[in-house]
């Protein structure tokens, strides 16, 4: 079941790069199905249901948890996210034109339109809440509808154009995938549950300010109030090695809290250590090289931190 379940996220996240094999023009199904699935972030997406089937199977104390449950949860909240994203792409698509990074969306270049991408989102994050609602339980529909909001709405339409903080406090509906999955596997979040949403929410700025110092330029021109844009480069680097250092330390409350063991425990700090590393290289000896790879590092390190909570849940010490 575990085998299946990563299957999904690995699936999501090859979509990816199945999509740039495709031709950039044209009128075949195929083609049309390739933009839908651009709006989706597929890459994004995988994360986010990786961090919620983690959070499915730590939910379950001894053995595993139900398969069917664990496999519609992993599609439910997939959809609704693939739809948070298409939402995204659309409020975005004017600022998205005028950045390298994102004005080859299907948006921008023209290819979908509007209608296109709110019927799509409608569709597929309906047919997750649903799904979610119907099979799983009402509380992780909810849940997922209030990261739904908290993403596409609050943080996309009023944070990000408004405030510096827009990382930190919209950091908070990009936390919630181990609480669904939690929530998809018990019906209640837990303490344990908000420990996994700490360390994500602790994640989050450092991850997104450290792609910012490499796109500052990009940001200001498109008028969005990025920490780097709205209080320069080295301010930016000290929060991220701050913020660093403070995700370090709530990394290690599953072991303080007995959700995880020593196997965590070690995992932990290594690749803590290696953050606050490039962190602190980030802040002392900066260049746009170095911020690219510590932005690749943190995705990494969650994807590992994760990765070794689930095999340390299993494989106890």
């Amino acid at each position: 079941m575990i085998k299946s379940a990563l299957a999904i996220v690995a699936l999501l996240a090859g979509v990816e790069n199945l999509l740039k094999t495709l031709p950039h023009h044209g009128s075949s199904p195929l083609h049309r199905l390739g933009l839908y699935l651009q709006l989706t972030k597929p890459r994004v997406v995988s994360l986010i249901v990786f961090c919620a089937v983690i959070g499915m199977f730590l939910a379950v104390p001894d053995g595993l948890p139900e398969a069917r449950r664990v496999f519609v949860a992993t599609i439910g909240i997939a959809l609704v996210a693939g739809a948070a994203a298409a939402v995204n792409c659309l409020i975005e698509q004017r600022l998205d034109a005028l950045m390298a990074r994102t004005r080859a969306r299907p948006l921008p270049r023209g290819e979908l339109d509007a209608a296109d991408t709110l019927a799509f989102s409608g569709i597929v994050g309906g047919l997750g809440l649903w799904l979610l609602y119907q099979w799983v339980n009402p509380i992780t529909m909810w849940l997922t509808l209030a990261t739904f909001v908290g993403y596409a709405i609050v943080y996309t339409v009023i944070l990000k154009p408004a405030t510096p903080q827009n990382i930190v406090i919209g950091g908070a509906s990009g936390a919630m995938p181990p609480v669904l999955g939690w929530a998809a596997v018990t019906g209640e979040v837990s303490h344990d549950a908000l420990l996994l949403f700490l360390i994500i929410f602790a994640w989050t700025p450092p991850h997104f300010w450290a792609l910012a110092l490499y796109r500052t330029e990009e940001y200001a021109r498109a008028g969005l109030p990025m920490l780097p844009v709205t209080h320069g480069s080295r301010y930016t680097r000290l929060q991220v090695l701050l913020y660093t250092a403070i995700l370090f330390a709530i990394s290690l409350l599953p072991f303080a809290s007995r959700l995880s063991g020593l196997v965590y425990l070690v995992a932990a700090v290594l690749l803590g250590a290696v953050f606050i590393g490039y962190a602190w290289r980030l802040y002392t000896q900066y260049s746009d090289d170095l911020a690219r790879r510590t932005f690749r590092y943190s995705i990494i390190y969650l994807s590992l931190l994760f990765a070794v909570l689930l095999i340390d849940h299993y494989f106890r010490y």
